[in-house]
This record gives C-alpha cells, structure tokens and sequence, in this order.
C-alpha cells in the first residue's frame, strides 16, 4: 500500500515540476521558496502587528514566533532523520530551479513553518484566514514546481503545522483566559 501512494506522489510530483513548468512559474516559485524573503515578509508581518497594536500584539509575535521554532525544530531536527526520505532532486531528473539542498525531504519544513504561521494567525484572526491559508499554499506548492519537495512532504508539512499551530493557540487562549498574559492580547 506504501509502495502505490507513493508511486501517486511521484507522478503528481512530475505532473507539478514538469508538466505544470511554464516561464511564469519559472520566475514567481523560486522567488516565493526563497527564505530570505520568506523571513523579510514574515518579520514584516510582525513588525507591522507590533507598530499597529503595540503591547497588545507582543504576546501574538512571541507565540507566532515559538510555532515557528516548534515547526522548524521538530520537522527538521526529528522528523526528517526519522523517515529518510531523499529529495526528489537527488533520486530523478527534475526541473530544478533552486539548489538541492543537503537535507532530507519530508516534511517540508517551508509547509510546516508556513502552515504554522497560517493556522495560527487563522484561528485568532479568523476573518484573513484565506489571504494566510492562500499564500501558504502558495509557498508550499513552491517546493514542488522548484524541485526540491514531493507533494506529500508539503502535506505532511501542512498537517504538522496545523496540528502545532492548534496546540500553541490552545496554549495562548488558556493563558488568555487565566489572566497570565499582560496587557491582555488582541484577538478576534
């Protein structure tokens, strides 16, 4: 059974990095994988919660910024050397836009940092829920055009940052509740 889902992950993997490539993809998928202006954008965001909500968002940026440690690190640091599994680049003749990379391949720590952020930022602010889902996606779809990430290591990224997302927002909302968070966060 393992054999034939994977198998299914391979062909999708051709059909998004071969078949789906045009010069427009090209262009805009290595620029969105691209961590720098993934933590540019990212601490933008912050930034911007920060000036326009003052003290009330503090605790929003540090509970967004320990979802990030907590996807990064359990992706990368437990995961990965757990299931082994080598990227696409390193086992097939892909249409490879960015470098390979030396790590492993599930899960995508780019879907699980960027999940992460989208789930948690969607539970407190439900009504942007789309535009942080959205460009998530974006982002984790981007592993695959570039060559780097089969699909199902961008949803095994997507499950792990929501799940982790969901435990730090339980966390955040009952710390709200206890009144152990001053000046209380700002959420809707």
């Amino acid at each position: 059974m393992l054999e034939w889902l994977l198998e299914i992950d391979r062909a999708l993997f051709l059909f998004i990095n071969g078949d789906l490539a045009n010069p427009v993809t090209d262009f805009i998928m290595p620029i969105v994988t691209n961590g720098m202006f993934l933590r540019l954008t990212f601490g933008l965001a912050l930034g911007i919660l920060i000036a326009r909500g003052g003290k009330r968002f503090v605790w929003v940026v540090v509970f967004s910024l320990l979802v990030v440690v907590l996807t990064d690190q359990s992706s990368s640091t437990y995961l990965k050397p757990f299931f082994e599994r080598i990227r696409p680049c390193k086992t097939m003749d892909v249409h490879l836009l960015v470098n390979c990379g030396a790590g492993l391949s599930f899960p995508s720590s780019h879907a699980a940092n960027l999940f992460g952020q989208a789930f948690f930022f969607s539970l407190l602010y439900r009504r942007y829920s789309l535009y942080f889902l959205a460009f998530a996606f974006l982002v984790g779809i981007s592993r695959v055009f570039v060559g780097v990430h089969y699909p199902l290591d961008v949803l095994g990224g997507m499950i792990l940052g929501g799940i982790e997302a969901a435990l730090m927002v339980l966390i955040f909302k009952t710390l709200i509740s206890k009144n152990k968070l001053k000046p209380a966060p700002y959420i809707q």
